[in-house]
Formats: structure tokens, sequence, C-alpha cells
């Protein structure tokens, strides 16, 4: 993180380093408050505030121009890597805050005494959450870039450096979005698909489809099907039917046999 240390253009309001790219760029109506975290006593606080500005997001670095320099305050510049713990929130009255955890980065004009400073962005104008769609992609390529070009021994620079890592890091365009519409007619006997959409998700996401399996129209369920009795007898029916008869016979015989000596 540096202050002060972005060179100024008076076409595009700042100068790109080699291999920079801009990716992003807020509304004029964007306020930037940087100050320290942790006011201990004893410890001299520090502060920066701006109403109005704009916020550049580039493939190396995030830019903040005031609409109004000073010469205490003329721009803001911190490396992807160094902005930590970053999330949005979006108050009931109010425009919505971007906020981060910065680290300072050596020689970037700040007091050494504050390791950690604490970054918002209040979108006054909306953006917030295309800002910060955006950053966690572009920082999740970074992270990878710096490992692969750790690992195979290219990094050129610090990449706690007020200029950001010596890698280049480019997004990939995502397809275009595009709002998925029930089709006028189904002929009988083909899939369907059901498109699961969601209103809140950002564009360029695909959206997944999911295969429906037709109905056919009259067709009856297992409960529906009449009862149809078997056409052959069970096995073991002759078995089970010779016992009985003897059963019988037997009992019979018992009883003739009893009532004999009676008579």
């Amino acid at each position: 993180m540096s202050i002060n240390w972005v060179m100024h253009s008076e076409t595009e309001g700042y100068t790109n380093l080699p291999g920079e790219q801009r990716l992003y760029t807020s509304p004029p109506r964007t306020a930037l408050t940087l100050q320290s975290m942790n006011k201990y006593p004893g410890k001299e606080p520090f502060s920066i505030q701006s109403s109005t500005g704009c916020v550049h997001l580039t493939n190396r670095r995030m830019i903040y121009l005031p609409a109004n320099p000073t010469p205490t305050f003329s721009s803001f510049a911190a490396p992807i890597l160094n902005l930590h713990d970053t999330h949005v929130a979006a108050p009931f009255f109010g425009p919505n805050v971007w906020s981060s955890v910065v680290q300072p980065v050596p020689g970037g004009n700040l007091p050494p005494q504050h390791a950690a400073l604490e970054l918002k962005l209040t979108f006054k104008d909306g953006g917030a959450f295309d800002f910060h769609s955006l950053f966690e992609r572009l920082k999740e390529r970074c992270q990878q870039a710096v490992e692969v070009a750790r690992e195979s021994g290219t990094l050129s620079g610090d990449v706690n450096s007020a200029q950001g890592p010596g890698v280049d890091v480019f997004l990939d365009e995502l397809p275009a979005y595009e709002v998925a519409t029930a089709s006028p007619s189904v002929s009988p006997g083909a899939a369907t698909t059901i498109a699961a959409t969601d209103a809140v998700s950002p564009p360029g996401l695909a959206h997944a489809s999911v295969p429906v399996s037709p109905v056919t129209a009259g067709a009856t369920s297992p409960r529906e099907e009449r009862f149809a009795p078997p056409q052959e007898p069970p096995p073991g029916y002759e078995a089970v039917q010779n016992q009985s008869v003897q059963e019988e016979l037997w009992s019979r015989l018992r009883q003739e046999s009893e009532r004999r000596p009676s008579e």
C-alpha cells in the first residue's frame, strides 16, 4: 500500500505499469477512508479521507484517485495481495461499503508503526458488489500466478512491493449472460430441461440445466393396474393338499375306532 506513488495522466487518470491492464472503474462519487485500526494510547493515529473519487482495478493493483487531490493526498495504490479480509456491508440506509484490511508496503509514505490499516470504499452511485466479485476473482488468479512463478523460479520483483508482484494476470472472458426462456411448444415424448436461474446471480455465470423425464398422457400408476390371478398353482401346492387329505382321513378313522367299543 502506498500514498502518492501513482503517476498521473491527463487522459487516462493514471499511467499503467508495464503489462498492466485496467479491468474496472467505479462511478466518480466513490469515497475513501483509510485509518489506523487500533488507537492505542501514545500511538499517533493515522487517517486519510476523500468524499469523492474513482477506484480503478487492474490486473496488478487497486488505485484510488480523489476528485480533489491535495498535496498530502493525491493518490492511493495497493497490490492485490496486500488487501485482506475483504467484504461488502449493505446497510438499511445509505450506500454499500466495501471494507478491507490493508498491509503497508515498504517505502509507501505511511507511518512504519502501523502494521495494518483499515480501508473503506463507499460506493455512493452503486457498483460495490461488481467491484467485490471482480476483486475476489482477480485475487485468486494472482495467488495462483505467484505460486506458479515461485515454483518455476520466474518471479521478478517483490510480492509486497508498491507495484505488486512481477507477474501478469489476465482474466478469461466469461460467456455473456442470457436469461433462460421456456420454449412455446414441446413435442410429446421429448425430454425437457428446467434452467436453474437466480435473480441475484452476477452476470456471466452460466446456468445449470436439470433434465426432466417426459410425462406420458394417460399413463397409469402401479396402484391403478387391475389384479390378475395366477394361471398356475404355487410351488408345493400338491404336497400341501395331499397332507391335508391324509390328516382328514386319519381323523375319520380315529373317530370310527372310538365309536366301535361302545356299540
